[in-house]
């Protein structure tokens, strides 16, 4: 009986390695033959940065889809799932998902490799938090991919990972990031130079978003929400922007699709103002792409400026 009982310990031992290496094979094989890496992220400025350097060897999942917030979400198990089984994970950091924490946490998959897409970047200092906001967010504002300067930290972050994954593909996804960068300077230098131009730089937004993209461009944005969307402005406020609107003669209100829309029209009445649509690129709209998306925004507030 005991003999058995050894022997039927051997064989489970040799049949589990058997199996295990015949499983780092296969691995080894289907990533030869172009199996895709499994990349979660947080939310859609990722996922286009990802693809835009993975192309058709990532297969890229997205944790936040819909109009919800980044950091309003409260993840699934699903979710959860979708980050432990998958190869690399994402996430844009600077407390802009400030329940990435605990599912760091909750990580059982050890080999997942984990991006913060912040690592790098120049933050940006939060303006004093809006009444009304909740004092649970960070003291950075956290809207790098709305900088095209931001936007090449965070895609070499994510670039960075797809190699440690998949080093065989090394000069493939530097070959597709230096072209990535490529379409983002051209379209920086193309707006510099118009923006160089115009004399008046301010604008009105429906959530103040856009400081990373006014950075890059010397512009100043004045916003009928703060940086997290939270609340509609007291009538002081309210008050504060249409002076503000009239005095530089603004003459568009920008709104995106997380702010109000009501206050937006309210402000645009009062100064004689219409309202036009900006993308804070928090979830895909138009099938916009992020250059398109970009180059859209930039050239509303050129011509609103102009």
């Amino acid at each position: 009986m005991y003999r058995k009982i050894i022997a039927l310990i051997t064989v489970f031992i040799i049949t589990f390695s058997l199996s295990a290496c015949n499983n780092k094979k296969t691995n080894e094989v289907n990533n030869s033959e172009g199996e895709k890496i499994d990349v979660v992220v947080s939310f859609n400025p990722l996922k286009e940065f990802t693809e835009a350097i993975g192309k058709d060897k990532v297969n890229v999942i997205t944790v936040i889809q819909g109009g919800i917030e980044p950091h309003d979400f409260e993840p699934k198990a699903k979710d959860l799932g979708n980050i432990n089984s998958g190869k690399i994970f994402v996430y844009n950091g600077l407390e802009m998902e400030p329940w990435v924490d605990k599912v760091l946490e909750s990580i059982n998959n050890k080999e997942v490799i984990l991006v913060d897409s912040s690592k790098g970047v120049n933050a940006i200092k939060s303006i004093q938090k809006e009444e009304g906001e909740d004092e649970q967010h960070g003291d950075y504002d956290p809207h790098i991919w709305l900088s095209l300067k931001e936007a090449k930290v965070q895609s070499n972050n994510i670039k960075e990972a797809l190699i440690k994954a998949d080093a065989s593909n090394k000069d493939y996804y530097n070959k597709n990031y230096e072209e990535f960068l490529e379409e983002l300077d051209n379209l920086y230098n193309e707006y510099k130079n118009k923006f160089d131009k115009v004399s008046n730089k301010k604008f009105v937004t429906g959530h103040a978003a856009f400081s990373y993209l006014c950075r890059d461009f010397n512009l100043e944005q004045n916003s009928i929400e703060g940086v997290y969307s939270e609340g509609e402005p007291s009538a002081k406020k309210l008050r504060e922007l249409v002076d503000y609107a009239k005095k530089n003669e603004v003459k568009t209100i920008f709104a995106e699709e997380n702010a109000s829309p009501q206050v937006s029209n309210t402000l645009a009445r009062e100064v004689g103002a219409k309202v036009e649509k900006i993308y804070s690129l928090e979830i895909k709209e138009d099938n916009k792409d992020y250059i398109q998306s970009m180059r859209d925004n930039l050239e509303k507030i050129y011509i609103s400026l102009k």
